[in-house]
Parts: structure tokens; C-alpha cells; sequence
């Protein structure tokens, strides 16, 4: 299969997930003259674009990609000061920017000259599907199709989901997460429906969206290795295992990054299963860090595929999961600790921090993931820590649009109802 194809396709055929046939390989040296995180991206992607119609179009695609700040800064926990990678300095202020923006500057050119558009089914629980939107908001011959748990994300989120133009459809529907990810994967897997709407996917089931992700790792590490020689471990709130699957797809192509540690919230599946339950999908179970409200990750296929199973996941990852009450404790105790507001999602990798032996805090070198803007999560952040929060100038300016959306049962007979031209019933 193509990269191209893979990318349009979205899934398999058989409804599985698309992985390269191989990692290419690398060492630091191979980076040494790259000062840039495009430069460093450059190299990093060349060898998964080698042979691909889009790849005299690759510099370009990166410079669309990466055209914000993805800074590191100092986070003081229980005394010891560790890097934190904020990755939500993009146009709706959360990681999914990069993935997003990749797809939307892949796309655009594979589907230049096409006589009909391609129709990209998001499934959403926070922060996808609002990137999605916005990096596609307007661009000619692809509508997006937004699905969303109505009532599960934040009032900020929900605006971000909602308030684009005519090519994107905003859909809330009646469920959970799990039931817009089961309505996607229905949609793509129905022959004549895809037939009819050339569907293509933006969540992390599309390797287009992990693939970019990876970059920022592959940057980090490498500054971090550069500056100390010591290889640095991550910490990364999860819900579909896409984030984290990014950072161990760089890993095993040979970047020095160390321990791989994941933050989950009340979805503890993932943790459960390396701890020796089986894997069953479960319900979700809404949590105030609710874009990882998933319970069933898509990306343990890739997983097991890269690493194996439970007994081999056990040795190359560790889990730990924070409740509510975790997070809110730790929005308040960071924000005493170091002066800074964090998310929800940021909050389960200060957890897990905590949670790691003391030796391993003192003997290595750690990099938190900071997932999304605290802003996004005003109602929740800014009591615990008395203060306002003020708002990145891309929110403020999404926030100002007047929203419109559908709210739908989770049968995917509603879904093709709205894909059909029902109109909106929800506007505000």
C-alpha cells in the first residue's frame, strides 16, 4: 500500500490500522546538522515519503505542519525540576495542531484535480475533532464530518467542534466517545456509502496523524540527548494510545528517548491489561480530563503489532492512572509548586511523575507532556488555582464564532441522515 493511499484510505479494508512495513532506522549523528524542528523533521520523514507522489511536496507539507511554537519549559514537582513539552501553542491549543495540520496539507494536494470531494469522518472526544476542523475549515474538495459525545466535553471544546463553515458538519451525538468511534469505523467499513462519500479518517486510527506526531519527540529527545548525553524519558497522557504510540514509533527507529511512561485517567483499561486482565473494551467513564475518556483504544493494534503483547508491553512501558480527585490536586499543587496553571490531561502526567520510585526521578532525566491549554478547561482549572486564565489569541478569536451543529442518535442510520443533507437543528 502507498503512503498516499493509506493516508486517503484512512483504514484498512478489513477494518484494520495501517503500519509501515518497516521502521526506518536511525542514529543522533544522522540529525547532527539539523538546528530546526523542520530540519529535523525533514530527515526524520524523508525515508516514509521515499517513492510517494507527495514527496517533492514534503518540505512545504512540514513548513504548513509545524508553522507554531513547540517550546520546552522548567516544571517544578515535589522539589525536582523536570522539562515540560507544550505542545498546545497551535490554532485550537492542544497537540492535536500538528497531527491536523499534516492531514489537512496532505490532503489538499492529493486531492487536487479531483472531480469530488473526499469526506473525513472525525470521532472526537475533545480536542480532535476542533483541530480537524479548523485545519480544514474552507480548504476546497474536503467536507469534515465531526462526531462528538453531547455533554461530555468542555463548554470551550464543544464551541471549537462547532463553529466552522460551510464544509465542515458538526454532529453531538447521543453516547459516548466509543459510540462516535464505533459510527466512524461502521461508515468506513459500508461499502456503498463509502462509495458514495469517498470517506477518510482524521483520528489516530490514520497514520497520517502519528506519523507527524512523532516529530516533536524525535526534536525533544535529540535537543535533550545534545544537551547532556543522557537519553530523556516521556510521560504521556493517553486515552486512544495514538500520542503515545507516536513517541514509541520514534523510539523504536532508534532515537535516543528512554523509559516511555503513560498517564491515563479513569479508563484504566490499558493499565489494567498490563497489569494481566484481558483486553475487553469497556464503556468510557466521564472524567474531567475528558478528551482520554476512551474505552476502547484504537492503537493497541499497533501496539501489540510493534511490541507485543501484555508480557512484552510490561517491560518497554508503565501506566498509572489518576482519578478526579488526583487531578484536581494536582492542578492546585503545580500551581503552588511552579506558578503554573496546567489541563486536566497535563495533570495525569504530574500524577504519574509522583508516582515513579524515587530513584528513578533522581537517576533520570524526565520530559511531561502538557497536552492542551489550561483555557480550554476554565471551569475546572481556574477555581483551583483563584485565578483567570487568559486566553491564547487563536481561542479567543474561535471562541467569538457563532456555533451550529445536528445532535444524533449513535445508529448509523442517523449518521446517514446527516451525511445525506438533513439539515442542522442546533445553532446558538
Amino acid at each position: 500500500m502507498s503512503l498516499e493511499r493509506a493516508l486517503l484510505d484512512g483504514i484498512a479494508s478489513d477494518g484494520g490500522l495501517y503500519l509501515p512495513q518497516r521502521l526506518p532506522q536511525f542514529v543522533p549523528e544522522d540529525f547532527s546538522a539539523a538546528q530546526s524542528i523542520q530540519q529535523v523533521a525533514q530527515l526524520y520523514m524523508t525515508p516514509y515519503f521515499e517513492g510517494s507522489t507527495l514527496e517533492g511536496e514534503l518540505q512545504n507539507i512540514l513548513a504548513e505542519t509545524l508553522s507554531f511554537e513547540i517550546p520546552g519549559s522548567p516544571i517544578c514537582i515535589d522539589g525536582n525540576t523536570e522539562a515540560m513539552l507544550e505542545l498546545f501553542h497551535g490554532p485550537t491549543a492542544a497537540f492535536k495542531d500538528v497531527g491536523a495540520g499534516f492531514l489537512a496539507a496532505c490532503f489538499s494536494r492529493l486531492n487536487q484535480g479531483a472531480t469530488a470531494s473526499i469526506t473525513i469522518l472525525v470521532a472526537t472526544s475533545g480536542d480532535t475533532g476542533g483541530a480537524v476542523a479548523a485545519a480544514f475549515d474552507g480548504r476546497p474538495g474536503v467536507r469534515v464530518v465531526v462526531l462528538y459525545p453531547e455533554g461530555r466535553v468542555s463548554d470551550r471544546q464543544a464551541h471549537q467542534l462547532t463553529c466552522w463553515g460551510d464544509n465542515v458538519l458538526s454532529l453531538a451525538v447521543q453516547g459516548s466517545f466509543d459510540d462516535c468511534q464505533s459510527l466512524v469505523k461502521a461508515a468506513m467499513a459500508d461499502t456503498a456509502l463509502n462509495q458514495r462519500h469517498r470517506f477518510s479518517s482524521a483520528n489516530s486510527i490514520n497514520i497520517g496523524r502519528l506519523l507527524p506526531q512523532s516529530i516533536y519527540y524525535v526534536d525533544a529527545s535529540l535537543r535533550h540527548y545534545r544537551k547532556t548525553g543522557n537519553k530523556p524519558g516521556f510521560i504521556i497522557p493517553t486515552g486512544n494510545l495514538g500520542n503515545a504510540f507516536a513517541c514509541i514509533m520514534a523510539r523504536e527507529s532508534g532515537i535516543p528517548i528512554g523509559d516511555i511512561v503513560l498517564a491515563t485517567n479513569m479508563n484504566t483499561l490499558i493499565g489494567d491489561y498490563l497489569a494481566g486482565a484481558d483486553w475487553t473494551p469497556r464503556a468510557s467513564i466521564q472524567t474531567l480530563a475528558s478528551a482520554m475518556d476512551v474505552g476502547n483504544p484504537s492503537n493497541m493494534e499497533r501496539l501489540q503489532s510493534v511490541l507485543g503483547d501484555a508480557v512484552a508491553l510490561r517491560r518497554q512501558i508503565r501506566v498509572f492512572s489518576a482519578d478526579d480527585e488526583n487531578i484536581r490536586q494536582e492542578i492546585a499543587t503545580i500551581h503552588k509548586e511552579s506558578g503554573i496553571a496546567i489541563c486536566p490531561h497535563t495533570a495525569t502526567a504530574t500524577f504519574a511523575y509522583r508516582q515513579l520510585a524515587a530513584k528513578d526521578r533522581a537517576d533520570k532525566d524526565w520530559i511531561l507532556v502538557s497536552t492542551a491549554h489550561p483555557a480550554k478547561f476554565e471551569s475546572i482549572t481556574e477555581p483551583l488555582i483563584g485565578e483567570t486564565i487568559p486566553l491564547p489569541e487563536g481561542l479567543a478569536n474561535i471562541l467569538s464564532k457563532p456555533s451550529r451543529y445536528s445532535i444524533i442518535e449513535p445508529t448509523l442510520q442517523s449518521l446517514v441522515m446527516q451525511l445525506d443533507g438533513t439539515p442542522m437543528t442546533g445553532h446558538k
